[in-house]
């Protein structure tokens, strides 16, 4: 029977509750996004919460959020939820400057939740940029289309912070929109993004060859941050460049038991160019006989040994998209509005990083630990508990025996702890 009006479905919900309220985000979302006048526009950041904390829970569609309005889910919340037909309403009136003021709160955020403890100071801080593909099924998702994958979605770019996994910047953009377009622009509001909130030390910007550009790497010159770009070695200067290498420069590196690799440097246009070579052995060799070749511009110190792994590490953005996109957020694009899509991102944006700020100011895991929202939700999010009044005071009675529990008590003590922002 369906009949118990104090069970909480998703009682952990609470822990991210309890940020919101620090960070004072509905507060946050009603003085800056300006929807008045419009319909399903009224009070927006009950609008906004009711979907952070439904994707915070694993919703990957707007009816998903009526998870939220089950039993006494909605009394750890500390916001009115809005039904799954308001939401819609409330996406659907989005206009391009909309999306730009729900971007301006992902920014905020970021600053008012670096400032908590979160953020990486005076350290340096590396910055993976890439784009991923969501795919839709349906004909009438305006601005979906084909691209280079050949696969209808959106293209959607995305700049993430290698240490922790959180979404420092989203824009969403049409499938059929290049790897490279608007990330001139992209970079051009991520840096001072970054600066504002808190982190005063060393840029260091990773990107694969799609995002290869002089006037980017002028832009990143200008804005005094570091990177490693990829190139394409299909390129003709490049090629050369490459080919031009000494036999006796290069150096062997730990690769997989069916192959081996080396590393060289050279120098492209007045830039360093490092370059990795790999090739298989055994049985396999007769299929790819020769050297296969990656290379990257940096203008950062060090070997190019060191340099390789460095760039390397870059492939830890992928683990974000899925976290951004597995069983929650951006696993599926609700509206057939192309800006309710992307005012969707950035609650998906937000969400995801309310789940690592949680992780992390909450002591769960350790600064500069990756997150893995799926395990955060499984051990914290996902407890369920029944609602009582306990002395005139209302209280979650959990699961006995509840493996995290500890863990779970003094997060909630921490984040507690935290005195709320200031605007």
């Amino acid at each position: 029977m369906f009949d118990e009006p104090t069970l909480v479905a998703n009682a952990g919900l609470v822990l991210v509750a309890t940020l919101v309220a620090r960070l004072r985000v509905e507060e946050l979302v009603n003085d800056t996004v300006r929807l008045r006048g419009r319909v399903g526009g009224a009070l927006p950041g009950r609008k906004v919460l009711t979907l952070v904390h439904a994707i915070c829970a694993g919703a990957s569609h707007i009816d998903h959020a009526n998870v939220l309005r089950a039993g006494g889910t909605a009394s750890v919340l500390g916001h009115r939820v809005m039904a799954p037909s308001t939401l819609g309403t409330f996406l659907r009136c989005f206009t391009f400057g909309h999306v730009r003021q729900l971007e301006s709160v992902t920014a905020e955020l970021l600053r008012r939740a670096w400032a908590m403890g979160a953020g990486p100071g005076k350290e340096r801080l590396v910055v993976d940029v890439d784009s991923t593909i969501c795919e839709v099924a349906g004909h009438q998702k305006q601005g979906a289309s084909f691209g280079y994958t050949k696969v209808r979605g959106y293209h959607p770019l995305l700049a993430t912070r290698a240490e922790t996994g959180e979404v420092l910047h989203a824009r969403l953009r049409k499938g059929s929109a290049n790897t490279q377009r608007g990330m001139h622009r992209f970079v051009e509001e991520l840096v001072p993004r970054l600066r504002r909130a808190g982190a005063s030390g060393e840029l260091v910007l990773r990107c694969d060859s799609g995002f290869w550009s002089n006037d980017t790497i002028k832009v990143l010159s200008r804005l005094d941050v570091r990177f490693t770009m990829a190139v394409h070695t299909g390129n003709v200067a490049v090629a050369k460049a490459v080919a031009a290498i000494d036999e006796g420069s290069w150096t062997a590196i730990e690769y997989t038991q069916d192959g081996v690799a080396e590393v060289a440097e050279t120098i492209h246009k007045g830039r360093r160019l490092v370059v990795r070579r790999t090739r298989l052995t055994g049985p396999d060799q007769k299929l790819w006989p020769d050297w296969r070749h990656f290379a990257f511009l940096t203008d950062l110190e060090g070997t190019a040994v060191e340099l390789d792994e460095f760039h390397r590490d870059h492939a830890r953005v992928e683990l974000a998209i899925r976290d951004l996109k597995e069983g929650a957020g951006m696993e599926h694009v609700p509206s057939g509005h192309f800006f309710a899509n992307a005012a969707w991102l950035c609650c998906a944006v937000v969400a995801h990083d309310l789940v690592r700020w949680t992780a992390l100011l909450g002591g769960v895991v350790k600064t500069g630990t990756g997150v893995v929202a799926r395990t955060v939700r499984t051990q914290l999010l996902a407890v369920p508990a029944r609602l009582v009044n306990r002395s005139g005071a209302r209280a979650l009675r959990m699961p006995e025996q509840w493996p995290w529990a500890t863990a779970f008590e003094h997060a909630l003590d921490k984040l507690r702890a935290i005195p709320a922002a200031s605007g």
